[in-house]
C-alpha cells in the first residue's frame, strides 16, 4: 500500500496524459470516421446519394487499413507523421497514428449503425421531397444516434487499447507505463495499479455512454 502512494502521483499523471492522448484521437479520428461512414452508407448500391466509384474507392481504403494490426500501422506511418506533425516519435506522433486508425475503424461502425435506419422512415422523406443531405441531417443521425453513442464508447475503449501501445515509439501515457515500469521492470504493483486504474476509466466510459444511449433511445 505505501508503494501504491507513492506511485499515486505519477499514475494521475500518466492517466491524464492517456486520457489527452485518447480525447484528442477520438475529436480527429471520430469526425473523419464520421465523414467516412456517412459517405459508405449514403454512396451505396440504393443509398440516397448512390455513387458506385466513390463507395468502392471508399470501401477499398478502409478494408485495407482497418485490419492492420495498430502496432505495425504506428511504426509504418512514422515518414507520414515527420511530415505531416513535424516528428514520427513521442505523443504528437502518437495522436497522429491513433486518430488515422481510427478514422477507418469508426467509419465501419458508423456505416454499421446506419444501416439499421428503417429505410421507410428514409423513404417517407424523400417523398415529402427533401434533399439527400436534409435527410442524413434530419432522418438518419437522428434516428442512428442511440447506436452511435453506443458504437463511439465502444471506439473510446478501444483508443485506450491503442494508447497503451504507443511506447513503441516513444509516447506517454498509462498502458505505456504499465509496460514500461511494470512489466519490463519485474514490479507488480506498478502493473496492478496502472492495470486498476484502467479499469476504472473503461467502466466509467461504458456506463456513462450506456446511459447516454438508453436516454436518447428512450425519446
Amino acid at each position: 500500500m505505501e508503494q501504491v502512494t507513492e506511485l499515486m502521483p505519477t499514475l494521475l499523471e500518466q492517466t491524464g496524459i492517456m486520457l489527452w492522448i485518447v480525447a484528442l484521437a477520438l475529436v480527429f479520428g471520430g469526425i473523419c470516421g464520421l465523414i467516412l461512414g456517412l459517405l459508405l452508407y449514403v454512396t451505396r448500391k440504393g443509398g440516397i446519394m448512390q455513387q458506385p466509384v466513390v463507395f468502392w474507392v471508399i470501401n477499398i481504403l478502409v478494408n485495407t487499413f482497418r485490419p492492420v494490426p495498430f502496432i505495425i500501422f504506428i511504426a509504418a506511418i512514422q515518414p507520414l507523421a515527420r511530415q505531416v506533425v513535424g516528428t514520427g516519435i513521442g505523443s504528437d506522433a502518437v495522436v497522429f497514428g491513433i486518430s488515422i486508425a481510427a478514422s477507418f475503424f469508426i467509419a465501419r461502425l458508423v456505416e454499421q449503425n446506419l444501416m439499421a435506419v428503417d429505410p421507410g422512415v428514409i423513404e417517407a422523406a424523400r417523398a415529402m421531397g427533401a434533399s439527400p443531405w436534409r435527410i442524413v441531417r434530419t432522418v438518419i443521425l437522428p434516428e442512428a444516434l442511440g447506436p452511435l453513442v453506443l458504437g463511439y464508447t465502444f471506439a473510446i475503449i478501444a483508443l485506450i487499447d491503442m494508447s497503451a501501445v504507443a511506447g513503441i515509439i516513444g509516447g506517454e501515457g498509462l498502458g505505456n507505463y504499465a509496460v514500461a515500469y511494470g512489466y519490463r521492470q519485474f514490479d507488480p504493483v506498478v502493473t496492478w495499479s496502472a492495470l486498476f486504474i484502467i479499469v476504472i476509466v473503461v467502466q466509467v466510459i461504458q456506463a456513462f455512454g450506456n446511459i447516454l444511449a438508453r436516454k436518447i433511445l428512450r425519446r
